[in-house]
């Protein structure tokens, strides 16, 4: 496992709501990053998809990861999400690109898909400022 990895796995640990819904960081690397969540009942909403709250976390979070991956301690300036179709399967899985990196911020772009039967389905596409931390 690489340093960075190691490093935003412990970031993620201290993030108590991270914990709490069972979110994964199971790659990070300079410029990207990968989180991962298994589906339950308790993340759905009436219509039995993933909560659309539960999606922009991901997104958001997978935004800063990839954003502080070339930063160093950063947060979440703004960022937009389209959801594209419903959230369906037994897992998430969202990755983050830095597209434009400046010395005290990076856009970042995230897509979401959800994984059913082992098939990836685009379910939600985010866009972010990530802002270093002084």
């Amino acid at each position: 496992m690489s340093d960075l990895l190691e490093f935003g796995k412990t970031v993620l640990l201290a993030q108590p709501f991270s914990n709490l819904i069972g979110a994964e960081l199971t790659a990070m690397e300079e410029g990207n990053a990968e989180i991962v969540l298994l589906v339950r009942d308790e993340l759905k909403q009436q219509h039995g998809f993933v909560h659309g709250g539960v999606i922009s976390y991901l997104a958001d979070n997978c935004l800063t990861y990839a954003g502080g991956s070339v930063l160093g301690d950063s947060v979440t300036a703004e960022f937009k999400i389209n959801f594209v179709r419903p959230a369906l399967g037994q897992k998430l899985i969202a990755r983050s690109t830095v597209l434009s990196l400046g010395k005290r911020q990076a856009v970042c772009e995230c897509k979401v898909t959800a994984v059913k039967e082992n098939k990836e389905t685009l379910v939600a596409v985010a866009q972010g400022t990530i802002t270093k931390l002084d």
